[in-house]
C-alpha cells in the first residue's frame, strides 16, 4: 500500500503548482500514516460471523470472516485483508459475549511477541456449551512491560470503554476514572474513532488534545500516529493562553481568586466600561451637503449594541456602519438613492471614525488586566459586589509596572488575559477537544478550554481523587458548567487494568480522606503484583531498591518529593545508575526515570520506588492536597511497588 502511494505520478493531474504542492503534501502524509511499526502487528483478532453482516438471517446467508487490526489493509486488487478496528463490523470484537454473541460464531485473539505471531485463543461465542472465561492473551497484553511512550490499546479495549470510544460527535462526555482504568487511552481512541467516522467535518474544524504538562504530552504523543492519525494537535492549557510570557508566580490564595469564575464578571464589566455614551452629534460632510446624526440617535444606537451583548470588538466594528446607515436614511428622505458603496464610504468618514474612537475605543486585553491588577480604585469599581476587599487585596500587585512587556505575569494572569481577549473578539471553535487530567483546572481555565469548542464537543477525562491544586474540581457537574458543556454525559470507569490489586488496595486507604464519595478502583488483573513497604534507617535503601528492580524487565520510576530530587540525583550518580527525567524516552540501557511527585500524574512505569511518603505529603500547601499527591504517586506502577521510608508514614495509610 505504501509503495503504491510512493509510485503515484501526479504530473498530469494537477492544474498548477499550488495544486501540485498540496497534493504532494497529502501524499507525504499518507506515506507517513502507512508506516510499519516493527513491534506492533497489523492485526490482532478475527471474527467469524454466522451470517454475512447486513444480510437477512432468515435467508441463511453464509457467514463471513474478518481480520481486525489497528488500521485498514487491502491487497493489490483493493480487496480488504484487515478491517480497521473502528469500522462497524469490528465492534462485536469488543462487545460480543456468550450471553450476547452478536451473531459471532468465533472470536480469535492473536498473541504477538516483538511483532511475531506466537499464540492464538478462540472463543466460540454462539456455542451454548462454551463457558465464559477470562482471556489469557488479554491479561498478558494488559500486563506486558512498558518501555518507551504510551501505546495504543486497540487489542484490549473493554466493552465499557468501547461504549465511550464510539459515542457520537454531537454530544460531550465526561469520564471519571481512577488510576489504571484506561481513561486517557479511552480519550485518545475516541479521537481516533471520531476522525474515522467524521473525517471531513473534523478536517475542517480541527481536533485538539489538552494535557497537564509537556512530559505527559510527550508520553502520549505516539498513540494517535500509530493508528494512522497525524493531524491531531496537542497542547497544555498554558499553551492555549500564551498571550504573554510567564515569568512570575502567584501564592495559592491569589491563584485561587484569579481562577475563580467570578473574575469573568469583573473582566466583563471592565471591558464594557470603556464605552462612553455620546453627548455630541456627528456631522458628515459629503460634497456640498452636511448630514447630522443627533446625540440622542447615537445614544440609541450605542445602547442597542450594548443590549445585544455581542463581543466588544464586533460591536465596535458594527458602530460605524450603524452611524452610516442613519446618514443613508436621511439621504433617502431627501430624494437621493445611495447604495452600499456610499454607506461604506460614510462609515470611513473622518467624523464617523473620530466618533467611534471616542464612544467605543479599542481595548488591549493585556493592558486591561494589568490595570485591574495594579490600580486598586479601578479594580474596586469593577469588582464591587463580586470580590470583597480582602480578596481584592490578595490579587493586587505590590509594585507598579511600567508596561505589559515588563510585567511578571503568572499562569493565572494569562488565563485572565485570554478571557479578556475573548470578550473583545470571539475565538475560533474546534470540532472536538479532549481535556485530560481535568480535575486540576480552575473555573477560569475551564472557561478558556470551553471557548475552544463552543460549537464543537468535548471529551473530559479525570479523577476527582487526583486533584492536586488548591483550586481542584469539587464535582464534575460544576466543572462542566464552567466548560459550557452542562449537558455532557458523565461516565465512571471503575475496573482497573493497570495497577496491581495489592497496590490499588493499599492506595485506596487514602480515598475516605481525599474523595469520600468515589468508588474505589477494583483491579481486574490476575497477577496481584509485587508490593512491599520498607522501613529503613538510611537513604541508601532507596538506591538499593532501584538497583533491585532494574534486574527485572521493563521501566522503573523513582518517585520522590520535589525537594528530595537533587539529593537523589547525586545518590544515583554515586551508585553509577543512569537515569532520565519525566518525558524522556527510556531505552534498553537506561530504564530508570527520576520523577518529582508534582510531575508523576498520568505517567506509568512497570515498577515504582516511592521515596518518603511523608515528604510527598509535606511538600504541598495543605494535608488534603498532599494526600492526593501521594495517592497519585502510589498508583503509577504496573507490575510492582516498593515504598521506602525513614520518617513515619502518614497515619491515613494505617
Amino acid at each position: 500500500m505504501r509503495e503504491d502511494v510512493e509510485n503515484l505520478d501526479i504530473r498530469d493531474v494537477t492544474a498548477n503548482w499550488v495544486n501540485a504542492a498540496v497534493l504532494a503534501r497529502q501524499i507525504d502524509d499518507r506515506i507517513k500514516a502507512l508506516a510499519d511499526l516493527s513491534h506492533t502487528p497489523l492485526f490482532f483478532g478475527r471474527l467469524d460471523y454466522l451470517h454475512a453482516p447486513g444480510a437477512d438471517q432468515a435467508e441463511g446467508a453464509e457467514g463471513e470472516r474478518f481480520y481486525i487490526g489497528r488500521r485498514h489493509v487491502h491487497d493489490a486488487e483493493g480487496d480488504p485483508m484487515v478491517i480497521d478496528w473502528r469500522a462497524p463490523v469490528s465492534q462485536p470484537f469488543y462487545r460480543a459475549s456468550t450471553k450476547d454473541p452478536l451473531d459471532v460464531a468465533l472470536r480469535r485473539r492473536f498473541g504477538y511477541t516483538a511483532g511475531d505471531l506466537t499464540a492464538y485463543e478462540d472463543e466460540h461465542l454462539s456455542d451454548p456449551a462454551e463457558a465464559a472465561t477470562t482471556s489469557k492473551l488479554l491479561q498478558q497484553e494488559i500486563e506486558r512491560p512498558r518501555v518507551g511512550p504510551m501505546r495504543d490499546i486497540v487489542a484490549t479495549i473493554q466493552p465499557e470503554q468501547d461504549e465511550i470510544v464510539r459515542s457520537g460527535l454531537s454530544g460531550s462526555i465526561c469520564v471519571q476514572g481512577g488510576p489504571g482504568t484506561g481513561k486517557t487511552a479511552v480519550g485518545l481512541h475516541r479521537v481516533a474513532y471520531l476522525l474515522y467516522a467524521h473525517r471531513e467535518r473534523l478536517a475542517r474544524t480541527g481536533t485538539l488534545v489538552i494535557g497537564p504538562n509537556r512530559s505527559f504530552l510527550h508520553y502520549i504523543e505516539q498513540v494517535l500516529p500509530a493508528l494512522g492519525e497525524l493531524e491531531v494537535k496537542q497542547a497544555t492549557v498554558d499553551d492555549l493562553v500564551a498571550h504573554v510570557e510567564i515569568r512570575g508566580t502567584d501564592d495559592a490564595a491569589a491563584a485561587v481568586i484569579k481562577g475563580d469564575a467570578r473574575m469573568a464578571e469583573v473582566l466583563r464589566r471592565a471591558v464594557r466600561a470603556h464605552v462612553t455614551l455620546p453627548t455630541e452629534p456627528v456631522v458628515v460632510v459629503r460634497g456640498s451637503r452636511r448630514w447630522r446624526v443627533p446625540a440622542y440617535e447615537l445614544e440609541a444606537i450605542v445602547r442597542e449594541l450594548l443590549d445585544r451583548d455581542i463581543r466588544y470588538g464586533a460591536a465596535r466594528e458594527a458602530l460605524p456602519q450603524r452611524i452610516a446607515h442613519a446618514v443613508l436614511v436621511q439621504m433617502e428622505r431627501s430624494g437621493e438613492a445611495p447604495d452600499d458603496r456610499v454607506q461604506d464610504a460614510v462609515a470611513r468618514n473622518t467624523a464617523v471614525k473620530a466618533a467611534v474612537k471616542a464612544i467605543w475605543p479599542p481595548v488591549d486585553p493585556a493592558k486591561l488586566v494589568l490595570r485591574l491588577l495594579t490600580d486598586a480604585d479601578f479594580l474596586a469599581v469593577h469588582a464591587d459586589g463580586v470580590l470583597d476587599e480582602d480578596e481584592r487585596k490578595k490579587i493586587l500587585w505590590a509594585r507598579p509596572v511600567r508596561s505589559t512587556k515588563t510585567a511578571k505575569w503568572s499562569a493565572a494572569d494569562a488565563v485572565l488575559i485570554d478571557e479578556a481577549t475573548d470578550l473583545v473578539q470571539r475565538m475560533h471553535s474546534l470540532g472536538h477537544v479532549v481535556l485530560d487530567e481535568a480535575q486540576d483546572l480552575s473555573p477560569m481555565q475551564y472557561r478558556a478550554v470551553g471557548r475552544r469548542c463552543t460549537t464543537g464537543s468535548a471529551t473530559v477525562l479525570g479523577d476527582l481523587a487526583q486533584g492536586t491544586t488548591p483550586w481542584a474540581t469539587r464535582s464534575w457537574d460544576e466543572a462542566l458548567a464552567h466548560l459550557g458543556k452542562g449537558d455532557a454525559v458523565i461516565e465512571e470507569l471503575t475496573a482497573g487494568f493497570r495497577v496491581p490489586a495489592d497496590v490499588i488496595t493499599y492506595a485506596s486507604r487514602l480515598l475516605p480522606h481525599i474523595a469520600p464519595g468515589l468508588t474505589p478502583v477494583a483491579s481486574v488483573r490476575e497477577n496481584p503484583g509485587f508490593f512491599e513497604v520498607r522501613t529503613t534507617a538510611t537513604d541508601a535503601a532507596v538506591i538499593d531498591a532501584c538497583a533491585e528492580l532494574l534486574r527485572n524487565e521493563g521501566s522503573i520510576g523513582l518517585i520522590a518529593a520535589d525537594a528530595r530530587v537533587p539529593a537523589l540525583t547525586e545518590a544515583l550518580a554515586a551508585a553509577g545508575i543512569g537515569h532520565l527525567g519525566p518525558g524522556e524516552e527510556t531505552t534498553p540501557d537506561t530504564r530508570l526515570t527520576l520523577v518529582p511527585a508534582s510531575l508523576a500524574k498520568g505517567l506509568e512505569y512497570d515498577y515504582v520506588v516511592l521515596d518518603e511518603p511523608r515528604a510527598v505529603v509535606d511538600g504541598e500547601p495543605d494535608e488534603r492536597t498532599g494526600l492526593r499527591r501521594l495517592y497519585v504517586a502510589l498508583t503509577r506502577a504496573v507490575s510492582g511497588l516498593i515504598v521506602t521510608h525513614t520518617a513515619p508514614l502518614p497515619s491515613q495509610l494505617g
